[in-house]
């Protein structure tokens, strides 16, 4: 008895600095994958953005700043063009996205019974199953001149012969807002989930319409969603170049399709890789800027 009595107490501080270090270890795991998958070719992208050289003789690392500033000066690629269009696709994309999305995570968390929310959930997340390229090509022959929407729509005397939505910037938003609506529909839905319904219930006994009680209580509420949704279609809308390839024309050519091309067409991976950081810029600027006039409340729900 004696024995053990004695023997015992030295595993208890073991234990503990066992649970002491295994904050650590995770925080160390989280930093190693952080490193590897971003900072990593983040720096890499930007010592390939310095470089000189051709696709011939091979390129060399020279500090070759000027590359940023003719971006957007050569008369022959206008790269800002590029650039703002994009912004603006992003922008409307996301936009409707907020539109769409919303209703269907507020149906789906206020109007659904339990048993039935998994299931509507998935379905959000069963185009998923297909090829995002699949998905779009697919839309590409449905908004096609001779594809069934047009035919419909000049068949009830809408539009004119002459009618097309193929090729169009409002084929590439719809092509981006479809594509991303799930990314929307998930955060928004996680976000009204968390809301006590016995608020709305109090501001209705307060004489608050429905209207009223939903501006007041339940949207503030779910702002966090609306933000983290906001953060993820917006990114991946303004440098997604496959809507704009499969569903646009020469008039809808975007930042992310010069990006493709400067890299795996024309081989200027110094160029490709200027554009890439000058993007990054962008949105994070964009995004700060966005943070701030939503509230850092948003950012720490988020986390």
């Amino acid at each position: 008895m004696t024995a053990l009595s004695v023997g015992a107490p030295p595993s208890v501080p073991i234990r503990r600095g066992r649970r002491r270090s295994t904050p650590f270890l995770l925080a160390l795991v989280g930093t190693a994958y952080l490193c590897v998958f971003f900072v990593i070719p983040l720096v890499s992208g930007l010592i390939v953005s310095l470089m000189s050289g051709n696709p011939d003789d091979g390129y060399t690392f020279t500090w070759n700043f000027g590359i940023y500033s003719s971006l957007f000066v050569d008369p022959q690629v206008p790269y800002l063009t590029f650039l703002l269009r994009s912004l603006w696709y992003g922008f409307a994309a996301t936009l409707v996205t907020i539109i769409v999305g919303y209703p269907v995570a507020y149906f789906i968390a206020f109007r659904v019974s339990p048993r039935w929310k998994n299931p509507l959930l998935m379905l959000v997340f069963v185009s998923f199953l297909v090829s995002f390229i699949i998905r779009t090509d697919m839309w590409a022959f449905v908004l096609a001149s001779q594809g069934p929407v047009v035919t419909f729509l000049q068949g009830i005397g809408i539009a004119g012969k002459d009618f097309h939505i193929l090729g169009t910037g409002g084929a590439v938003v719809f092509g981006d807002a479809y594509n991303d609506l799930a990314f929307m529909v998930l955060p928004i839905y996680a976000a009204l989930e968390r809301i006590d319904p016995r608020l709305g219930e109090a501001a209705n006994d307060l004489y608050a319409g429905k209207f009223r009680a939903f501006w007041h209580t339940t949207l503030p509420l779910s702002r966090s969603g609306i933000f983290a949704g906001v953060l993820l279609v917006f990114i991946d809308c303004v440098g997604d170049p496959v809507n704009s390839a499969l569903l646009g024309g020469t008039n809808t050519y975007t930042i992310g399709q010069a990006i493709q091309d400067a890299y795996s067409g024309n081989q200027q991976y110094n160029v490709a890789a200027a554009l890439s950081t000058v993007l990054m810029v962008v949105l994070g600027i964009i995004l700060f800027i966005y943070a701030r006039v939503s509230g850092t409340d948003d950012l720490e729900d988020l986390v």
